[in-house]
């Protein structure tokens, strides 16, 4: 249903317009010629919103709720139709565009994205045969497709959720390998090794997010969750001006990264609380606290192309301007993730799963985690979660403990 901005789509034309058809509803009924059903709304987040044509999404609510679809009316046949016993199953990557009243309608189930092990499972077992198949290739022709070589491909190319990427990947070596063949001398072995993968499949289409390897005061590691999966986030922090910000005139802040405004509230959370941990927990004359009543700041998220919003990296800006202030670097190789209140509670966040594939990748090995998403890491399958150590913090001193041992 991506796109359609007609009601008509869903509940029909009425007959009395040239070419009238009844809706997809009906239609679908009378493929199956069955009364109960099940009937696969694709794409439900992507219908068209209100327009001349009137709501199709507001259409949803007359079909998907059980005490109205029992007599649900298609305009072109103008009669009540019995949807109460078909079973409806709707596809979504976003559920933000979906009115509530929709939502409140529907169960809903999350389904995270595959980890690096299942992608491993579903190349050997699916993607390579039906390539194999595809291609016409045989097991006596030469060619070799190292393990090494699938796990780069994995790690480098297709990071996202799902295998579309690397079905594509995966076909795109196999015809060209068929081709080399096909042109070619067939004695000599083809093998498809990480040094020459790039002949096949083109150019890494992802790189190593760390490009810090001694950590400076003011740069923390977060981690971050889009539709596309997880990735570590650094968050850095800095005076713009060193001379006015010695003078202690200003002390406005500045954010900067593609931000949304949810981000940008955080950051202003974390700088009010920052000065409040600050002058709680060191003298209120100490340099520390002078500099971040009086300093300018400026608070960046590297990869500015990249929209970026939720409340997540709260105590990853606190703790990066803690840093700053007190002229220290944190623990390297940790990542952080929780949002934070203005007294200095930690609250739960999203995507952890994917959070903890991004921060293993990239090796780091010892997360902060909110106290509250303690429950979802224990069901984390346990390929995910080894070799990570986990903090579960309930407030931010917690935090402030674990990154500054020595203060």
């Amino acid at each position: 249903m991506g796109g359609d901005r007609d009601t008509a789509a869903f509940k029909g034309f009425r007959r009395t317009y040239v070419g009238a058809v009844p809706g997809k509803i009906v239609r679908a009924l009378k493929t199956v010629e069955v009364e109960n059903p099940v009937i696969l709304i694709d794409e439900v987040d992507k219908i068209g919103q209100r327009s001349q044509q009137g709501d199709p999404g507001s259409v949803l609510l007359e079909i998907l709720d059980p005490d109205q679809n029992n007599k649900f009316t298609d305009d072109y046949l103008d009669v009540p139709i019995d949807l109460s016993k078909v079973l409806f199953l709707c596809t979504a990557n976003n559920l933000d565009t979906l009115h509530p009243a929709v939502l409140d309608r529907m169960e809903i189930i999350e389904v995270g994205g595959y980890t690096f092990d299942e992608k491993k499972h579903i190349l050997d077992e699916y993607l390579i045969p039906e390539a194999l198949k595809k291609t016409g290739l045989k097991p006596e022709h030469k060619f070799d497709l190292p393990e090494a070589t699938k796990d780069f491909i994995i790690e480098m190319y297709c990071r996202e959720p799902g295998v579309r990427s690397l079905k594509k990947y995966i076909n795109k070596i196999f015809e060209k390998v068929a081709f080399k063949i096909v042109e070619g001398d067939n004695s000599a072995m083809i093998t498809v090794d990480i040094n020459n993968v790039e002949e096949f499949i083109g150019s890494a289409k992802y790189h190593s997010s760390k490009f810090y390897k001694n950590m400076p005061p003011g740069v923390v590691i977060g981690l971050a969750y889009s539709s596309h999966g997880g990735s570590i986030l650094y968050i850095e922090s800095s005076t713009a001006n060193n001379q006015e910000y010695a003078a202690g005139k200003h002390g406005q802040l500045k954010v900067t990264g593609q931000l949304g405004s949810v981000m940008q509230e955080s950051s202003s959370i974390a700088l009010t609380f920052a000065r409040k941990f600050i002058l709680e927990h060191f003298n209120k004359d100490s340099e520390a606290s002078k500099f971040l009543e009086s300093a300018d700041i400026h608070i960046h998220f590297p990869e500015g192309s990249t929209p970026k919003d939720g409340p997540s990296a709260g105590i990853t800006i606190t703790t990066a301007l803690a840093s700053l202030a007190l002229k220290t670097p944190v623990q390297p190789n940790v990542g952080m993730t929780g949002e934070i209140s203005l007294n200095g509670k930690v609250l739960p966040i999203g995507g952890v799963k994917e959070k903890t594939m991004a921060a293993s990748r990239e090796g780091v090995k010892t997360l902060i985690f909110p106290k509250a998403n303690e429950k979802d890491i224990q069901k984390l399958p346990e390929n995910v979660k080894a070799g990570i150590t986990y903090h579960f913090v309930e407030d931010y001193i917690d935090v402030f403990k674990i990154m500054f041992p020595e203060i």
